[in-house]
């Protein structure tokens, strides 16, 4: 019943931004733990950032610490992750994830989007 629909994806050079949505509908928003993650070609889905409920926890892969951020708007069911100074290392699919923890691992999360392309370019 709960549906994700991502989008914002896009190419870029490096050092460049893209902001990412994901919105959220089939159930309440406030009810659920948001996380984003990624996978690139011959990798395994690789966790990006997490966010609780209340927003009062949140968390990074570290090699995005300081470049990424995960943020949600209540009011509008979407979570947001805004990434800046981007490498080429970044480009991968990009999925955004509901489940009842803000977890680091896929199987904590039972509803994912459909994912959304980010190329960045040398």
């Amino acid at each position: 019943q709960v549906q994700l629909v991502e989008s914002g994806g896009g190419l870029v050079q490096a050092g460049g931004s893209l902001r990412l949505s994901c919105v959220v509908s089939g159930r309440a928003f406030s009810s659920v733990a948001m996380g984003w993650f990624r996978q690139a070609p011959g990798k395994e889905r690789e966790f990006v950032a997490a966010i609780s409920r209340s927003a009062e926890y949140i968390a990074y892969l570290d090699t995005v610490k300081g470049r990424f951020t995960i943020s949600r708007d209540n009011a509008k069911t979407t979570v947001y992750l805004q990434m800046n100074s981007l490498k080429p290392e970044d480009t991968a699919v990009y999925y955004c994830a509901a489940g009842l923890i803000a977890s680091r691992s896929v199987r904590d999360y039972a509803y994912w989007g459909q994912g959304t392309q980010v190329s960045v370019s040398s």
